[in-house]
This record gives structure tokens, C-alpha cells and sequence, in this order.
């Protein structure tokens, strides 16, 4: 049945701007077959904006079709830019918002590196409880002060005197947002004086900049800084903050435990952002598709990063990989395998010289000085471009 009403502020002012059919529903499967790579699971998208708070939405989803097994790897710390990110990110957190003494919660923690970081953090004398179903490795880390549970983090996990709940890159993955905030509200039940630190995608952002490759299947739930903040008010926490990370593409919420008032959000400028790139989103695959031909011209071109965007960005524009010759990443996981809905080959960027590839469209520009250096320093010579050029 179709949603007829916002999942965060249940308003009935919802408007379809991005209709995409037969999509594959996983970005991160590392598919080892390139004559599998057409036969994945596939789904729609039907994005939805709300009128009311401006939270989008895939009102096509389905839970069901998605399975998070040994083959998925979103994994990130392959980059050193990143893994530097996320150093700064617990830096702030102890050092600025005091998170030292602290019995941690992260929910949907997946290896638990950035748990690990924060309990490892010099002198923060801190411990913590990773929650991810999908998580495999040792029960107890760190002389015990570190454990894990394959499991979801929910009121049954209330017995957990919980300081601080982190939370990064889970709820826009999960249809009913709400539920899941209500759900760690209900766990901290005895934990009146506890804060809460979540980070997603700004879709804001995506909106703004025109990102073809950011709307996704796995990704159904996306957020502005309103409507995130509605969000968490509705499910019993005081929002102390709300910040643009990462080059602006994340949001960083920063809040407690309370029980506070629901006024809705007035700013819903992501409406008329939504109608825009509704507009425009058939001449941005038309431009991509020029581009990609004009740089084929002057010799083979790749990809560079086979997470979610660039599989994205080779199924909407090479999906039958004619002018796409393979697709660059750093995790060695995925070097080897091939893009979901495609087939493109994954490559270590040692294959480019191998392989005669001349340019390369970068697909997050954030990681472009980190490539660039890795490029000179192995004396491989590419053309490295992006949307931002």
C-alpha cells in the first residue's frame, strides 16, 4: 500500500519528484561474477517530498528486498582521508563535547571501528556497547572495556546506563525513522542526562549541487536539517544542534534526552530544490552522457570510488558499459569483483596503467588531493575530474 502521509511529521502534502525504475537495491555488493552483476535484486525509486517538514522519502521501498550478508562491504577506512575524518570527529566529540568517562552506546556500529576509537581516545577513560545485527567478530574487546551484540539496540537494552548514543549513517536506511528514534528514546528510559550524536546524508546538499549519483535504493529516508530536527524533538529529545560536516554532504546532530515540543519546521526550501532537480534531471544525464563520450575520444576513461555513488552513477549512465572501462577503489575487498547492475570492472588504481585508462571521473571530490598524491606517488599519469569542474 502507498504512503499517503509523511513518516516524520504525517502530513499528507507529499509531491513525487524522482521516479526511477529496476534500480538495483545494493550499492555495496560485491558481486564476484561479472555475468551475475545483471542479475542482482532490483527495485524503484519513487522519492517523495514532504510540503510540511521537507524530509524526502522512496515511497517504493521495500524492506524485504534487501539482504546485508557477508557480500555487502561498505567499508571506508581503506581511506586515509577518511579514517582522518573520523579521527577528527571523536577528537571534537571528547575534546569539545566532553565525551570523557562515558559509557557508549553506538547503534548500528558495523565493525566498530569508530566505537573503538572513541573508548581508544588517550586519557578519555571510556567504555562501550556496539549493537549491529550484522556484526561478526570477537564479543569483548579491550580488557572488557568494549562489547559487542549482534543485535539492534532497542528498550530491551535499557539495563545499559548509557551517557552518550552515537549513531552514524543508519537511519537513512531504515523506512520509519521515527520508530527506530522512539525505540532508543524508550532505552534510555533511565538515562535522563544522556546525549545523542547522529550523522547522515544532507539531502539538502544533494538538491543544491545537482548529485545525479546520490539518490539511491538503500538510501530511503533522507533528511534536511529541519526535518531531522523534527525528528528527533517528535521522538523525546532537545536538539542542541544541527551541523553541515563533511564538506557540507553530512549532517551532525548533537541533543539530549527530553521531552520537548513538536512545532514543525518552517523552512521547507528543499520543496522547491525537489522540483528543480525534477526538472533538470534528464538534461543532467544527458550532459554526463556527453562528457563521458568527449573523454572517451582522447583515450579510455574509469571511475574512481565503487561505493554507492559510482555504482549509481555507472548503472544511470554506462549501464551497458560501453564507455566505461572499469571502475577504481581503494578496499581490496572489491578489487577483483564487479559493479552491481553493470558488471564494470573493480580495479586497484596499479590496473589503470595496466589497463590504458587516460581520465577518470572522480566521484566524491573530497578524496581528490588524497588521489592525486596516491597518482604521483606510484608515477601513474590520469586526467582526474569531477562534478565540481
Amino acid at each position: 500500500m502507498k504512503i499517503c502521509r509523511c513518516p516524520i511529521c504525517e502530513n499528507s502534502r507529499l509531491s513525487l519528484f524522482l521516479l526511477r525504475e529496476n534500480v538495483p537495491v545494493h550499492q555495496n555488493l560485491v558481486v564476484e561474477c561479472q555475468g551475475s552483476a545483471h542479475d542482482v535484486t532490483r527495485g524503484d525509486l519513487e522519492l517523495m517530498v514532504c510540503g510540511s517538514c521537507g524530509f524526502v522519502f522512496n515511497r517504493a521501498f521495500d524492506r524485504s528486498r534487501l539482504s546485508y550478508g557477508e557480500a555487502y562491504d561498505n567499508t571506508q577506512s581503506c581511506s586515509a582521508y577518511f579514517d582522518a575524518y573520523l579521527d577528527d570527529l571523536v577528537r571534537d566529540m571528547v575534546e569539545r563535547q566532553g565525551v570523557k568517562n562515558c559509557t557508549i552506546v553506538e547503534v548500528g556500529c558495523g565493525k566498530g571501528s569508530f566505537l573503538r576509537k572513541l573508548v581508544n581516545y588517550p586519557g578519555a577513560n571510556n567504555s562501550g556497547y556496539g549493537f549491529d545485527p550484522s556484526y561478526v567478530g570477537p564479543a569483548v574487546e579491550l580488557d572488557g572495556r568494549l562489547q559487542f551484540s549482534a543485535r539492534y539496540y532497542d528498550e530491551a537494552c535499557a539495563g545499559i546506563a548509557a551517557d552518550v548514543v552515537v549513531c552514524r549513517h543508519v537511519i537513512e536506511h531504515v523506512p520509519e525513522p521515527l520508530q527506530v528514534l522512539r525505540s532508543v528514546r524508550a532505552a534510555l528510559a533511565s538515562s535522563s542526562r544522556a546525549r545523542v550524536f547522529f550523522e547522515t546524508p544532507c539531502v539538502d546538499w544533494i538538491l543544491r549541487n545537482r548529485v545525479l549519483w546520490d539518490f539511491f535504493y538503500e538510501h530511503c529516508s533522507l533528511f534536511t536539517a529541519g526535518s531531522l530536527g523534527l525528528a528527533f524533538r517528535r521522538a523525546g529529545f532537545a536538539v542542541e544542534r544541527v551541523s553541515h560536516i563533511f564538506s557540507g554532504q553530512y549532517l551532525w546532530l548533537e541533543g539530549s534526552v527530553a521531552n520537548v515540543d513538536e512545532a514543525l519546521p518552517t523552512d521547507v526550501e528543499v520543496v522547491s530544490l525537489a522540483v528543480a532537480y525534477s526538472s533538470d534531471e534528464q538534461r543532467m544525464r544527458r550532459d554526463w552522457l556527453q562528457r563521458l563520450c568527449s573523454l572517451r575520444q582522447c583515450g579510455k576513461v574509469s571511475l574512481w570510488g565503487a561505493g554507492a555513488k559510482g555504482a549509481t552513477f555507472a548503472n544511470l549512465i554506462d549501464p551497458d558499459c560501453s564507455l566505461i572501462e572499469c571502475v577504481v577503489d581503494l578496499n581490496p575487498r572489491k578489487q577483483g569483483g564487479f559493479i552491481p547492475g553493470t558488471g564494470h570492472p573493480i580495479v586497484a588504481p596499479e590496473e589503470l596503467r595496466r589497463r590504458g585508462v587516460s581520465s577518470a571521473v572522480l566521484m566524491n571530490p573530497n578524496y581528490r588531493e588524497e588521489n592525486i598524491k596516491l597518482l604521483e606517488s606510484a608515477g601513474i599519469e590520469l586526467n582526474l575530474t569531477d562534478w565540481s569542474e
